[in-house]
């Protein structure tokens, strides 16, 4: 099934840019030039993944990223021309998965998009296999928190998590592979599909992914030196 990204920059040219190589790709590529513009777009369309500038006229793109965030669990890139770690922390934060800083690679971007749609097929056979195989009645585990690897859905105690698309796929990582640790470039290879990138990234979405759950459940163990590990339970 084709998928369809949308691409929100107040820079024409650059929208231009990314929408004809999505294209070239085989994804249905939408522009948008504002953010308010974005958000309409948005709700008119079924939206697979977000392209979005930072830097946009009437509402900016960290307004919109906390937008889409309260509504959708749809996959959102940033982009912005200002090279600024706080940037990308504040916009991690609120709810965005990946980052990317101008100038970039139009190459780099679109394998970016890619990897992500060929984690969530992957993530959806396994899941299929482990459904033929375990019989699970569409849940991954029996604990008390609970993900669903085919509707991308978290709960704990019976309480659905607010988790976006990467949170999950983190916690999904690290919960197949309970009490190994695991490093942030493991985290990071697996989940966003390429060997080198902001590490950073992986700490804040950790970050978010322990806000979520609650201080009471400390299901992620910090390896200080080395990564990250999954326990059942407060070990």
């Amino acid at each position: 099934m084709e998928k369809t990204v949308l691409v929100a920059d107040d820079d024409r040219d650059i929208v231009m840019l990314i929408t004809e190589s999505l294209k070239f790709e085989q994804f249905k590529a939408i522009p948008a030039y504002t953010g308010r513009e974005a958000l309409s777009i948005l709700r008119e369309n079924k939206i697979d993944f977000v392209v979005l500038d930072i830097m946009m006229p009437e509402m900016d793109g960290l307004e919109v990223c906390r937008n889409i965030r309260s509504e959708y669990n749809i996959p959102i890139l940033l982009l912005s021309a200002r090279n600024r770690d706080l940037d990308k922390i504040i916009g991690l934060e609120i709810g965005a998965d990946d980052y990317m800083t101008k100038p970039f690679s139009i190459q780099e971007l679109t394998s970016r998009i890619k990897a992500h749609f060929r984690k969530l097929d992957r993530l959806y056979k396994e899941w299929n296999g482990l459904t033929q195989a375990k019989d699970m009645n569409t849940q991954a585990y029996s604990s008390s928190l609970v993900l669903n690897e085919k509707t991308f859905v978290a709960s704990l105690n019976n309480q659905q998590l607010d988790l976006s698309t990467k949170e999950f796929q983190i916690l999904s990582f690290l919960k197949n592979h309970p009490n190994n640790v695991l490093t942030r470039e493991q985290i990071y290879e697996n989940v966003w599909g390429d060997e080198y990138g902001e590490l950073n990234t992986v700490t804040v979405h950790i970050k978010n992914i322990r806000k979520k759950l609650g201080g009471k459940y400390d299901f992620i163990k910090t390896i200080w030196g080395v990564g990250y590990k999954y326990v059942e339970g407060n070990e």
